[in-house]
């Protein structure tokens, strides 16, 4: 197969998860589709909870010291949500969503009708909340990230295939409640795996293996606060933690020269 494969693939099944989870949705009561959403957001703390895992890699605790796996993890969190938050990504995400919603559907107006101005909102925020849960959950597990990177290194797209099986399940529990904009967060896929694995086409294998645990322990973390989303819980602004994937292995990399 061709670099970026995995990433073609990903858009395909979440563009044919959408649309099967928009036919299907339309026959569910909302207290099923709910459901749904519920048990999508456990099995995403399960996935969390696996990836936050990396963080008692041995490898990791070798290179950086015992103690500080953790600490690492909890200032990588912390120095990308002060970035994240100074550069506003997560509302620049939810405008994002606004923006592909306008040019992606037809609203009341546009079809010839007069609409109401409160089912319009309510549409454009069920439209925006499935294109950045959605887009949320497929681009910051360590699945996105090391698949991508791997798919660059011309290591093979296993990891992306897999996950490409996965959004396609999710999508259609998404779309079932939220409708189209699930379909739209295969615009963020093309943009987040696509830069991704162009990254590691030009880059090279720069990564050790403790940085690559540090990364996929953060973003365990990230995918943690994704669940909370789904579940109601607290909304919390995960796009503006984005900037910790960064963070993280650079932190290893300060703590491995300074030992």
């Amino acid at each position: 197969m061709f670099i970026g494969s995995g990433t073609v693939l990903n858009v395909v099944t979440v563009l044919v998860g959408s649309g099967l989870g928009v036919a299907l949705g339309g026959r569910l009561p909302e207290r099923v589709r709910r459901v749904v959403t519920d048990g999508l957001g456990l099995v995403t703390l399960l996935v969390a909870a696996v990836a936050a895992a990396d963080v008692l890699d041995p490898g990791l605790a070798a290179a950086t010291g015992t103690g500080a796996p953790m600490l690492i993890v909890l200032g990588a969190v912390l120095l990308g949500g002060i970035l994240g938050a100074a550069l506003d990504l997560d509302g620049r995400l939810v405008a994002l969503g606004r923006w592909a919603e306008r040019r992606l559907t037809r609203r009341p107006r546009e079809a010839g009708e007069a609409g109401d101005a409160a089912t319009e909102a309510v549409r454009t925020d069920r439209f925006t909340a499935g294109f950045v849960a959605a887009s949320l959950v497929f681009c910051t597990g360590p699945l996105t990230v090391l698949g991508s990177l791997n798919d660059g290194l011309g290591n093979g797209a296993e990891q992306l295939y897999l996950k490409a099986t996965l959004d396609g399940f999710a999508a259609i529990a998404f779309a079932a409640t939220f409708g189209w904009g699930v379909a739209a967060s295969a615009l963020t896929v093309v943009v987040v795996q696509g830069g991704l694995t162009l990254v590691g086409l030009v880059v090279g294998d720069v990564l050790p293996a403790a940085h690559v645990a540090a990364l996929g322990a953060v973003g365990g973390v990230l995918l943690v606060g994704v669940a909370l989303r789904l579940l109601d819980v607290a909304q919390v602004a995960v796009a503006s933690l984005l900037p910790a994937l960064v963070v993280a292995p650079l932190l290893v990399e300060a703590v491995v020269r300074l030992r």
